[in-house]
């Protein structure tokens, strides 16, 4: 199984927003990926990243979903934060973008996935 984790809150730092995990992680090792998976049944993002050896996922649960929508509509930089480290998630702005556009009605991700995407990023715009 795919070591994963799991980003507790989300917190403006200036322009910059900053994702913490619940558990002090080595960011330092991993490289960023660019990309995003969905996890319907967990109403979550993955966003990939890797290590020497394996991915490593970094799951943005709906919790923070409100927040990741501001930086996507004001092209913040978001960054993951642990132990005196921070990771720039690059490409997440427009990997978020294309897959809140095909979960937008779309039955296939889960109706309770649909519904939360909906509410949080097309309630005040649409891209």
């Amino acid at each position: 199984m795919k070591q994963k984790v799991t980003i507790a809150k989300a917190e403006w730092r200036g322009s910059e927003l900053a994702l913490v995990p619940g558990n002090e992680t080595d960011l330092s090792v991993l490289k960023p990926k660019g990309q995003l998976l969905v996890d319907s049944d967990g109403l979550s993002f993955i966003y990939i990243t890797e290590d020497d050896e394996d991915y490593i996922y970094i799951s943005l649960p709906e919790a923070i979903w409100p927040e990741l929508n501001v930086a996507l509509r004001e092209n913040s930089s978001v960054v993951a934060v642990s132990g005196g480290t921070q990771l720039e998630l690059i490409g997440i702005h427009s990997e978020l973008e294309y897959l809140i556009e095909n979960i937008k009605g779309n039955g296939n991700y889960g109706e309770e996935l649909v519904k939360r995407v909906e509410e949080i990023f097309f309630a005040e715009s649409e891209f």
